[in-house]
């Protein structure tokens, strides 16, 4: 039966990622998740280099990473069952799960930079443009979940300039400085891992 060949134990690393693929897509649906990550992923390869060119080669860079993901999934579950319906019919009986995997691995990986390519003209480019972390000073946050203070940051949201949103920390920059949740602040530096900001409307501020 079908589904015997489905859930058949050298198959079920490819229906689990199916699986997988599946459940990432309705947490999206539902707004458990976003192609607009809140996750800053601020790590910037260098495209001249061999690893820059493996990843590039692999669709690195041309879609969100969710997408991407989700398209690496599809491809090795597919291909992986594929593989396994092939070497069945060859030979009457299914690859071991550890060197089946292998298999589609090494076939999903360019086959899902293959299929980026069309993928990313489809999707508008700026949802594929990363920025990184320093370039949010001078932008205008949101204090999201708690009260800022001096020594004590709250958790802030804020756009970058393709309109992605990032969670950072924020504190007040000056000594006597209080945000509550829900207030506007401009962040104005970073120190190590937390936002300096001041508040919006005490200071002239140009948009940005």
């Amino acid at each position: 039966m079908v589904i015997d060949f489905w859930l058949a134990d050298e198959n079920i690393v490819f229906a689990a990622a199916l699986v997988l693929m599946v459940a990432l897509g309705v947490l999206q649906l539902i707004g458990f998740g976003g192609f607009d990550s809140d996750v800053d992923m601020d790590a910037d390869v260098d495209g001249t280099g061999v690893a820059g060119g493996l990843l590039s080669f692999f669709g690195w860079g041309r879609l969100p990473f969710l997408i991407l993901l989700v398209l690496f999934l599809l491809v090795f579950g597919l291909t992986g069952f594929a593989g396994q319906q092939f070497i069945q019919t060859l030979t009457g009986r299914l690859l071991p799960p550890s060197l089946a995997a292998a298999g589609a691995l090494l076939v999903a990986l360019p086959l899902t930079g293959l299929l980026s390519k069309p993928l990313a003209r489809i999707i508008p480019q700026d949802e594929t443009t990363a920025v990184s972390i320093d370039e949010l000073t001078g932008r205008r946050a949101i204090i999201d979940i708690g009260t800022a203070k001096p020594g004590y940051p709250a958790r802030a949201k804020v756009k970058d300039r393709y309109g992605h949103g990032h969670a950072l920390m924020v504190e007040p920059d000056s000594e006597d400085g209080i945000f509550l949740a829900g207030e506007e602040v401009l962040l104005v530096r970073r120190d190590g891992d937390i936002f300096k900001a001041v508040a919006v409307g005490t200071h002239w501020l140009s948009e940005t």
